[in-house]
């Protein structure tokens, strides 16, 4: 495996998937987080950062106790700080060094260069610059703006590059990635949907013993994968629920058990709908409503799972952009957020916690899921939000609108479909908005609901475009909402984007 220390560049996810990409196995830990065995690890890159090395208080890493056992790459602050460290000149730039730019003078002879194209574009984003090597390195590569774009030290597989290759700008950036993880670190690219199923099922099986499992089942890719992974090492230990909180899409309930009926996996379906409405009632806050839903399905999920016996654990669809968002590069004192996906449950149940997905990436899951037979109506759905139509709904919560929103959401979904766009989309839903507004249908005035649909591209949710859907789908679908839906007489397309927006509203 290759061990990715972060120094917090918004780009080390990317790295990972790269690597990940070439079928091989890649971490990411923080640049203060050292393992104790190696004897897995076949090389090391130090991430970018927003940090400067010029600061009195910057990132250090002990890069010399890596010398001579592990070949090393560091990618722009990462390069920048094994100059510094090794005797090289790094001095903030002139100008801000931002976007594309083009290798020259490639030493093509070198294994991490080979198949490198002259004048080969790249992409540029750091605020210092290295103005001359260690004397023990040599240059690898320049670029029209800057002196030092790549280099090597002499007599030690260690490796610097000031640009990103993990992004797609930089055209051979995968070709460097490989020249570097397959040629020079010597991982074998064996680390594929297969290899990841014998691995996790034979773990699980010494993991769990004898013991049953509960895991929520959501309809969704994650939990359905997990659910897959531990019946085939579990089989009848592990015992699914799947909580109708009235919060699903338009009859998803019904949807949801009859798909699973054919996958062998013992699944309990639990209508709690009124307990839900009844809690949140009268609260509009979107925090408020949140915890008022964790609340009961935790009240819930408990009752039912203390219905059996010799339960020791609890299985979650964590995925691995949640384990490193989890984790600050600050070190452990500093999360960014928690990511029990049933908060509380384990402490209140006493139950231990097992993630079967927690090393994959979204895309991962479904290559696993798709190895593993999932059917590709879940296999191919759209991420959905845990609490539902609940963060959809600006404002209170009824069965009233939770009705409304699910004949104009059935609307737009099935439309995406009908017209060959659903699978061009990342997400999409449709938001019932707290305003009401005049309109005329037949020769009387009306004033009703305003739905706003939404739909993005992306390809982790991390960052998002929103989509540009043609304008005569989307007339249609305003047409055949207004028309079928009685109390919705406004249709809206959400132009924003992630950041500054979030996909969903609330």
């Amino acid at each position: 495996m290759i061990l990715i220390f972060d120094f917090g560049s918004q780009y080390t996810q990317l790295i990972a998937r790269r690597i990940r990409e070439l079928n091989v196995f890649c971490e990411i830990v923080p640049f203060n987080k050292f393992p104790e065995d190696i004897s897995k690890i076949k090389g090391i890159i130090l991430s970018g950062s927003p940090f400067s090395v010029l600061q009195e208080d910057a990132l250090q890493f002990p890069i010399k106790d890596f010398v001579g056992k592990l070949p090393i790459l560091g990618v722009c602050y990462g390069a920048q700080y094994i100059a510094q460290v090794f005797g090289g000149l790094v001095e903030k730039s002139n100008k801000r060094e931002y976007g594309r730019a083009h290798l020259t003078q490639i030493h093509h002879e070198s294994p991490f260069m080979k198949g490198i194209q002259g004048n080969s574009q790249v992409w540029m984003s750091h605020g210092d610059t290295i103005l001359s090597l260690p004397k023990d390195a040599h240059l690898l590569a320049s670029t029209e703006s800057i002196p030092v774009a790549a280099f090597k030290m002499d007599n030690e597989d260690i490796f610097g590059i000031q640009f990103h290759p993990e992004v797609t700008h930089s055209t051979d950036g995968l070709n460097i990635i490989k020249n570097y993880v397959v040629d020079i670190c010597g991982c074998e690219q064996d680390w594929t949907p297969d290899a990841y199923i014998k691995e996790t099922v034979d773990a699980l099986r010494i993991q769990i013993g004898n013991d049953n499992v509960v895991l929520g089942l959501s309809g969704g890719v994650d939990s359905s994968v997990a659910a897959l992974l531990l019946h085939k090492a579990i089989s009848k230990q592990l015992i699914c629920i799947f909580i109708n909180n009235g919060l699903l899409r338009l009859n998803e309930y019904e949807i949801v058990l009859e798909n699973y009926k054919g996958l062998g996996l013992n699944v309990i379906g639990i209508d709690a709908s009124e307990k839900f409405y009844a809690e949140l009632e009268g609260k509009t806050d979107p925090e408020d409503k949140r915890k008022a839903i964790g609340k009961v399905f935790i009240d819930v999920f408990q009752e039912e799972a203390l219905k059996f016996e010799n339960v020791k654990w609890l299985a979650q669809g964590t995925i691995y952009p949640d384990v490193i968002e989890s984790v600050s590069v600050h070190g452990p004192s500093a999360k960014i957020k928690s990511h029990h996906n049933v908060g509380g449950l384990p402490e209140k149940m006493h139950l231990k916690i097992v993630e079967p997905l927690r090393k994959l990436f979204k895309d991962e899951v479904r290559r696993v899921g798709k190895a593993l037979e999932l059917p590709s109506i879940i296999l191919n759905r759209h991420p959905f939000p845990g609490p539902g139509l609940g963060i959809r709904i600006l404002g209170e919560i009824t069965a009233t609108k939770v009705a409304l929103l699910q004949k104009a959401d059935h609307i737009f979904m099935d439309g995406l479909k009908e017209f060959g766009l659903y699978a061009e989309i990342w997400q999409a839903g449709v938001m019932l908005l707290q305003i009401q507004s005049v309109g005329v249908m037949g020769d009387e005035r009306t004033y009703e609901q305003v739905v706003a649909l939404r739909a993005v591209t992306s390809i982790d949710g991390m960052t998002a475009d929103w989509a540009h859907l043609p304008y005569a789908f989307l007339g249609h679908i305003s047409n055949k909402i207004i028309n079928n839906v009685r109390g919705i007489n406004r249709v809206v397309y959400d132009i924003s984007s992630k950041p500054p927006a979030t996909i969903e509203w609330e």
